[in-house]
């Protein structure tokens, strides 16, 4: 746990979107004690912390400071050694925090540091870890999972049925030495993980010990089950549906645009992000290059140097300027917004649907020494013309939360020129952050988020193919 926490800490202090001290977190994840019993209890006394149980003190210690200059990882450490004094004292007495067991304590101290830092960042288990990164990259697995292990390199801890690594005959026990000639240790199952992953179609070559006999094995990656790209067309109008984004995502995207556009020009094009949770930034990115040409997508900003960045696209609009409306709800987020949040910026669609998610922080993902992982935000994007994503999301310029019905008024005003949404996306893209909690309630509920709906395609086409309600509906 010293070393979880201790790396974990480190890493909040040098790299979270929000700053803190090595009190701070320390005082944060003594809350976790409490919440796993209730007879234990945290009193502070300026900065003089005591842990009590009943009418004993279990111990008392002041809160630690960060040295002029010090390295985080000092301080990280430093936070992490008097926390673990705290839980120390508190496992040697409480029955409810032993039966939870340390992984338990582990996550639930995270959960309180992140309460007080932001929304979205968070702890993962090892498990949780493994499967975690074969959704983000959206690349090759070989159907197993290494644990820390006693001796040289981790062991096999679970197999997938019918994956690479059980029809190669592995079993689960097997100790790993080597990933393509690269030595492990018994603690390096996380280190490991990462060097077990690459592209579909490769190879990776494992030196296995089973019964003190070694030898190597040779597993062919395959394509994790996932959600790929698709595209249809329907009548005149092409829809290419994106419900994640992973490391394919832009060359799927951009394969069906160009196999559609070989079969005949269709009049316009519906981009469906509709239920999109999001994904790699770098394909967010990648996909709005696909539309548009040479110019800004989005940036990130945070407090770190690294966390500050400008993602550009360079063109050319491989969909050559056709009509396109980009389809949005309340489950569109991360990722996805910023398609289509970069998409209306720059003049190139139109959006319809509801407000969506809001999620604006960029999560960087850092492995800790027990194969978990923290998801933590280090930057907020910040949109072409200046306004940040979180906490608004991205405003449709043709609002069907209100029902069929309005939205064929929406329309029909759009068509005579008029601008049901203007006032609202108007004053979205004025914001700068800080944004105000009551600015972002009130525009939120100018068109409040909803899930999709099966008259949204017919109504995204019409608006599609109508010239002058699509550049009513347009940001400006």
């Amino acid at each position: 746990m010293r070393l979880v926490l201790g790396a974990g800490f480190a890493a909040i202090l040098e790299r979270h979107l929000e700053d803190a001290s090595p009190g701070d977190l320390m005082l944060w994840a003594l809350a976790a004690l409490p919440a796993a019993d209730p007879a234990l209890s945290v009193a502070r006394s300026g900065r003089e912390v005591r842990l009590i149980a009943g009418d004993r003190v279990l111990l008392s210690r002041p809160l630690p400071d960060r040295a002029r200059n010090e390295a985080v990882t000092a301080a990280g450490g430093a936070a992490a050694d008097r926390l673990t004094l705290f839980q120390q004292a508190a496992w040697a007495t409480s029955a409810p925090l032993r039966q939870a067991g340390a992984p338990s304590l582990i996550r639930a101290t995270f959960e309180q540091v992140f309460a007080h830092l932001d929304p979205f960042s968070r702890y993962i288990t090892p498990e949780e870890a493994q499967s975690a990164r074969e959704r983000r990259t959206g690349e090759a697995g070989l159907g197993l999972r290494l644990a820390p292990g006693r001796g040289a390199g981790p062991v096999v801890a679970a197999l997938a049925p019918g994956g690479p690594a059980a029809e190669a005959g592995l079993l689960i026990g097997d100790r790993v030495l080597a990933i393509d000639g690269i030595r492990l240790r018994a603690r390096d199952a996380a280190t490991a993980a990462g060097l077990l992953e690459g592209p579909a179609d490769t190879e990776v070559t494992l030196l296995i010990e089973r019964a003190r006999q070694r030898s190597e094995v040779v597993l062919r990656r395959q394509m994790p089950p996932g959600s790929p790209v698709t595209s249809e067309r329907q009548e005149d109008v092409l829809v290419i549906r994106i419900p994640a984004f992973s490391a394919q995502t832009e060359r799927q995207a951009a394969a069906a645009l160009l196999g559609a556009l070989s079969q005949g020009r269709p009049r316009a094009i519906l981009l469906d992000l509709r239920g999109n949770r999001g994904g790699l930034l770098t394909q967010a990115a990648a996909v709005a290059d696909i539309f548009l040409g040479p110019g800004e997508a989005f940036r990130t900003l945070g407090r770190h140097p690294e966390a500050s960045r400008v993602y550009i696209t360079g063109g050319p609009d491989l969909s050559e300027g056709l009509p396109l409306v980009v389809l949005v709800d309340g489950r569109t987020a991360s990722a996805a917004e910023i398609v289509a949040g970069a998409l209306a910026d720059r003049g190139r669609a139109a959006v319809l649907g509801s407000a969506t998610t809001g999620k604006g922080l960029v999560q960087l993902v850092l492995p800790l020494p027990d194969g978990g992982e923290l998801l933590m935000s280090w930057s907020r994007l910040v949109m072409p013309g200046g306004w940040p994503l979180q906490p608004v999301g991205v405003l449709p310029g043709l609002c069907v939360a209100g029902g069929p019905e309005a939205a064929a008024r929406a329309l029909a005003a759009l068509r005579a020129g008029a601008r049901p949404m203007g006032p609202a996306l108007t004053e979205l893209r004025s914001l700068r952050h800080p944004v105000p909690a009551e600015a972002a309630t009130r525009l939120r509920a100018t068109c409040p988020s909803g899930e999709a709906s099966d008259p949204d395609l017919p109504l995204a086409r019409a608006l599609a193919t109508d010239p002058l309600a699509l550049q009513a509906a347009m940001a400006r």
